[in-house]
């Protein structure tokens, strides 16, 4: 597990010339995968992909991860330090694995030296929305909800909306996460302003999502398991094997954690801050609002 201190001075002068966000999205903006296509075709594409996996998508991301990703979003709720009373946007959380981990979180606070009264208004104050742009992968996370109990929590609150454009207050919310979806989408730098425009001073985003292995040994295996092991579970276990070997290219079309990082800063926040976990395989992305 690493952990980084982004210095936005020296990523321009060292990463730059070499490998500049201008170029990570342009590329970024028109592929499907591997595939160049045009930004209109691309979204309409990815929509295309999330309707057919919404109904196995946990069930995969188990057998992907060997169960890795629980601990992953464990570890991003963590690092945001979700309290009662707080507003939070999840963007491309309709399964609710994240969303739930923070209002289980925030039920967990211990709270006893508060009043209960004051307590009862804390929870009726505490909003988690949960943002999605495909509505399949909202019905999967509202039937979880009800599974879990949660169907008539009114602190869970489901969106239908677009990271690019969302439908949400300046200065709205008091934190902002995104796991596994901003490599998905059609212009990375607009997702970063909207998660910006949104929070209130003193906000925190923070991204997870698979990135970069750098170590050479590992690096290969990790390449022979996405790119020969994925795509063959995704269609015997799903029926679908082209949308995860998409999965799997996303990842590479997807900008290093030090470019990416620097988009972040670009975008106005301080203090960004990476750490990779599993060697790269996942890394968590963060940044304040000042």
């Amino acid at each position: 597990m690493a952990f980084r201190v982004v210095g936005r001075r020296l990523l321009r002068s060292k990463l730059l010339p070499m490998f500049t966000p201008a170029s990570t999205l342009h590329s970024h903006a028109t592929s499907f995968g591997f595939k160049e296509v045009n930004e209109e075709e691309k979204s309409q594409l990815v929509g295309n992909v999330f309707t057919k996996v919404a109904s196995n998508y946990d069930i995969m991301n188990d057998l992907m991860s060997g169960g890795l990703h629980r601990l992953w979003k464990d570890r991003l709720v963590s690092k945001l330090s979700p309290f009662p009373g707080m507003k939070h946007l999840d963007v491309a959380g309709g399964t609710g694995d994240v969303a739930f981990r923070i209002l289980e979180t925030i039920n967990s606070v211990n709270r006893r030296a508060i009043e209960d009264t004051l307590e009862d208004d804390l929870q009726r104050e505490t909003q988690i929305y949960v943002c999605d742009i495909n509505p399949n992968m909202l019905d999967v996370g509202k039937k979880r909800a009800q599974q879990r109990g949660l169907g008539d929590q009114g602190s869970l609150i489901w969106v239908e909306g677009d990271a690019e454009k969302l439908n949400f207050e300046d200065d709205s919310m008091d934190g902002y996460t995104i796991a596994f979806g901003i490599r998905n989408v059609t212009h990375i730098e607009k997702v970063l302003a909207e998660a910006y425009r949104i929070l209130k001073k003193g906000g925190r985003f923070l991204c997870l999502e698979l990135s970069h292995v750098e170590a050479p040994v590992f690096k290969q295996l990790y390449d022979y398991y996405s790119f020969s092991v994925i795509p063959v579970v995704g269609e015997l276990v799903a029926g679908d094997r082209d949308s995860y070997q998409y999965l799997v290219e996303s990842v590479r079309r997807f900008p290093p954690q030090e470019v990416f990082a620097s988009m972040i800063a670009d975008a106005g926040f301080q203090k960004v801050e990476y750490e990779n976990l599993v060697g790269g395989v996942v890394a968590i992305h963060s940044g304040v609002k000042f």
